[in-house]
């Protein structure tokens, strides 16, 4: 008779209990067969497909390996919810951790081999002792065969013979492989610095342009970012603590979309002179206002990235209109200079100099203007301490392995999709700030997509100028 070892090496955690044999040969009987019907294609494959070919032209004759990463643990045994790594889902659309992209050279190009964890299904008793993988515990996957069909590659193989399949195909063909994003597969293939970079400069760049799939994705997670701000702003009469924000904003994110796409910005009163203030665990005081930085990552990866400064109670003061106000009018010079053939950092030299200019009109800034921007001192920058634009999609601050000449110093192009986002910061303690500025932080930001002629906001519909932003936080205070 078998007897039972507690001692036997399970995938278990520390609070589980083992399960002996018996169990386990109970739990594999009596299970209805698996329907496998027609697998359903991902939306955009030939898109993804496309995305592929023109990888494979830069790089003929060479392997090239793209992993998405997996879980990253969060606490102990529990994990962060994973999202795919960009590049990696820009040419797949799979949402799956732990998979990787091959492409592997042809005579005519490249074939798409894609690795997966197989699906035993309920043959393999993994499917309920396997806490990372198991089905009863997160969920079903597709398999081999499955993924295949939807992901539209021409080849699906399963993840545990990516190893020794790495090791033919490296020791046939030169290969670069997308570095940082899986340590398994970084620690297979022996590190190129320069011919791997190089694969994530292309990817980046090629990102660079929108496609109308993109464009379309981006405008969803906009349209739900429109809707989240809403949320905040019909509740806002009654909230007590930056936390709030962040919860409603939050909630719309995951009922709409996957998740948001950067940690939500809810900065009131002084904390919104921090560019980035995360904590969101201020107070919410009526007279002082509220910078709300925050967007929406769609279902399909591509994230909104929005700013709105808001009265708290309805109405700006005199002191935080003019702010406001200057703000507004930077924000306008730098939309006029985002067209085809402009350099990247044009907005961003034109909203300076109107800043630099209000800020000595308002007796902030002391120094004459022409002083103040000149590259030798760039004074302005105390109050404005950031560029205002980005590039935008997949990631917040997207194509950020870009060749410098590709991006900061390059030229914008029809499909470029970036933020325009000055903002003005005056700290609590800066002596060099008339009082009734110090702690007043603005920020607007709208997201465009450079056209033919010049540039298309996509944010449009969200409210920008004075008089509307003030009837927006009224008129939603009455509905409450």
């Amino acid at each position: 008779m078998a007897t039972f070892d507690p001692t036997q090496a399970q995938k278990q955690a520390s609070h589980d209990s083992l399960n002996p044999p018996k169990l386990v040969e109970f739990m594999l009987q009596g299970w209805r067969a698996a329907a496998h019907g027609k697998t359903p294609r991902v939306a955009g494959s030939e898109r993804f497909a496309e995305r592929r070919r023109k990888l494979s032209a830069l790089f003929p004759g060479e392997l090239l390996v793209v992993p998405t990463g997996h879980e990253k643990v969060r606490a102990n045994d529990t994990n962060y919810r994973f999202r795919p790594g960009s590049d990696f889902y820009y040419l797949t659309g799979n949402l799956e951790p732990d998979c990787v992209l091959l492409l592997v050279p042809t005579p005519a190009g490249h074939e798409s081999w894609l690795f997966v964890e197989p699906n035993p299904g309920r043959s393999s008793p993994t499917f309920f002792t396997d806490r990372m993988k198991g089905e009863l515990w997160v969920g079903p996957r597709l398999g081999v065969e499955q993924s295949r069909e939807r992901y539209q590659v021409d080849r699906c193989l399963g993840l545990p013979e990516l190893r020794e399949q790495l090791a033919e195909l490296c020791g046939a063909h030169r290969h670069r492989v997308l570095r940082g994003m899986d340590p398994d597969v970084d620690g297979l293939v022996q590190a190129q610095r320069e011919a791997d970079q190089k694969l994530g400069t292309a990817l980046s760049e090629q990102r660079l342009l929108k496609d109308s799939f993109e464009l379309r994705a981006l405008q969803r997670a906009i349209d739900s970012t429109r809707r989240a701000f809403e949320d905040v702003v019909r509740e806002l009469g009654g909230l007590r603590s930056e936390r709030e924000v962040e919860g409603i904003f939050n909630k719309r994110a995951r009922v709409e979309g996957n998740d948001v796409g950067y940690g939500t910005i809810a900065a009131a009163g002084a904390n919104a002179t921090i560019l980035h203030w995360t904590r969101n665990d201020g107070a919410i005081k009526k007279g002082t206002l509220l910078l709300l930085d925050a967007g929406v990552e769609g279902n399909e990866l591509y994230t909104a990235d929005v700013t709105r400064t808001l009265p708290i109670g309805g109405r700006f003061t005199p002191a935080q209109r003019e702010i406001y106000s200057l703000v507004l009018e930077a924000q306008r010079v730098a939309f006029r200079e985002v067209r085809p053939g402009n350099d990247f950092m044009a907005p961003n030299r034109a909203a300076m100099v109107h800043l630099a200019h209000g800020l000595h009109a308002l007796g902030i800034l002391k120094a004459a203007p022409e002083e103040a921007l000149a590259d030798e001192h760039q004074f302005y920058k105390r109050y404005s301490l950031h560029n205002v634009s980005h590039m935008l999609g997949l990631d917040v601050h997207d194509c950020a392995q870009a060749r410098a000449e590709s991006y900061k110093y390059g030229k914008l192009e029809p499909g470029m999709v970036l933020t325009v986002e000055p903002g003005l910061y005056f700290q609590k303690d800066d002596l060099t700030v008339p009082a009734r500025y110090r702690g007043i932080g603005v920020r607007i930001e709208d997201d465009v997509v450079v056209t033919a002629k010049g540039c298309r906001i996509l944010t449009d519909a969200f409210p920008r100028e004075v008089a509307d932003v003030e009837r927006w936080v009224a008129r939603a205070g009455k509905r409450r």
